[in-house]
């Protein structure tokens, strides 16, 4: 079923031991309102034992879309599966569908429209979790341009999206094979800062991501040193493409929120005492390297009293924090003698032998003390100058009047 002209999207499929997720869907790319001759399917066994080839090979044969079969020993993770894929590649865009999940009827004909029309590199289609959860606040509204600097699409970075062929050939683009886990998110990332727009798609479910009730999902494999792994290629990606300065602060956000404080929360203090250690060792470095007061000023102020305890090296003051965090209790909301600064009183809160700075429990970013929602207090105008009194005004009216009749005397 060769063709001569390029599709407008490649589907490629990553495959192993997927059965019988894999039915519903590759069934799902057989329903897209994409006509099946401007599309292709480039679909890769990784080494399974559970039918999972034998089924692709009897997909390819029967289907109207042109698709391509590889079959090869397992590589260990997605990104071996991927990268083959996107080498066959020929669509002006591809997406990487796992194998476990499935689109909504109209994702890939929504997804190459809002490409072409916006010109964009990256599009992403809205996301809904099956038996998981999935993302939610970068699908506010549809829009054909954001701004990655400010938006949220950080906060998703999977490779589930539609990207333009051409980008990643130009630059050449890959899944890291070396790295075990998060290796999604650093194609992903490379592809928004390095490609020429991003554009959303929040008024159509374009993506089921399916949760395995198996639990073999791909997302669960990796120790916490895979994640010290990944978080410091993300920080050093962030630093290599992106200039010093506030953009880059808003960036450095995502890989200490999502990936670095999630090896200090209260779990931590269930762990092994070797094992809490051995995670501020692995924390040190990077800490030293990429920890700053503008990312810090855009963190909640539980969060980043967590990693300033951690920049500091310090695992007692982390443990007393966590476990006034487990306790679910309030801390006390002070205000500044000026009162343009509000600070939550954590522990250690102006304990000089503790090291930590009131910038550290400072409210800088809209935060949360119990129930209620605080923000830093707005700077207070500087009044206005006081206006004359009536006495004052009269006075210099009378003074101006005498000027005026000594002048008209003078003159007579």
């Amino acid at each position: 079923m060769g063709t001569t002209t390029a599709p407008d999207v490649t589907v490629i499929i990553g495959a192993y031991e997927a059965m019988p997720y894999l039915i519903r869907c590759l069934e799902s790319v057989e329903a897209q309102t994409l006509p099946a001759g401007r599309m292709e399917i480039v679909a890769v066994d990784d080494g399974s034992t559970d039918g999972t080839g034998e089924y692709l090979e009897e997909f390819a044969a029967r289907t109207a879309i042109e698709t391509r079969v590889v079959r090869q020993e397992n590589s260990g993770g997605p990104s071996g599966p991927r990268n083959v894929g996107l080498g066959l590649a020929r669509g002006r865009y591809v997406f990487f569908l796992d194998a476990d999940d499935y689109f909504g009827e109209e994702a890939l004909e929504r997804m190459v429209a809002m490409g072409d029309r916006a010109g964009t590199d990256v599009v992403l289609g809205k996301v809904v979790g099956v038996n998981r959860g999935a993302p939610k606040s970068m699908w506010a509204r549809t829009e054909e341009r954001v701004d990655v600097h400010r938006s949220k699409v950080i906060y998703t970075l999977s490779a589930q999206k539609l990207f333009r062929r051409e980008l990643l050939e130009r630059i050449g683009l890959r899944f890291d094979e070396g790295l075990r886990t998060g290796e999604d998110a650093l194609f992903t990332m490379e592809a928004y800062l390095r490609g020429a727009g991003v554009s959303v798609i929040a008024d159509y479910t374009c993506y089921h991501l399916v949760g395995r009730d198996d639990g073999k999902h791909a997302t669960k494999r990796g120790s916490y040193t895979l994640r010290f792994d990944s978080a410091e290629a993300m920080m050093a990606l962030i630093h290599r493409l992106e200039p010093a300065g506030p953009k880059r602060d808003h960036l450095m956000v995502r890989p200490f929120t999502v990936g670095m404080l999630q090896q200090f929360g209260p779990g931590l203090l269930k762990q092994p005492a070797d094992e809490q250690r051995h995670k501020m060792e692995l924390a040190a470095p990077l800490m030293r390297t990429y920890w700053t007061d503008g990312v810090a000023r855009r963190i909640k102020v539980a969060e980043r009293l967590r990693l300033a305890c951690v920049a500091h090296g310090r695992l007692d003051l982390l443990s007393d924090v966590l476990t006034f965090l487990r306790s679910k209790e309030v801390p006390e909301l002070v205000r500044s003698e000026k009162g343009d600064k509000l600070f939550l009183a954590y522990p250690h809160f102006r304990d000089a032998s503790a090291g930590l700075r009131d910038s550290d429990y400072q409210v800088t970013v809209p935060d949360w003390h119990g129930g209620d929602r605080v923000t830093r207090p707005k700077r207070t105008p500087s009044p206005a100058p006081e206006q004359p009194s009536t006495v004052r005004r009269a006075v210099r009216r009378l003074r101006r009047e005498i000027r005026g009749w000594r002048a008209r005397l003078s003159v007579g």
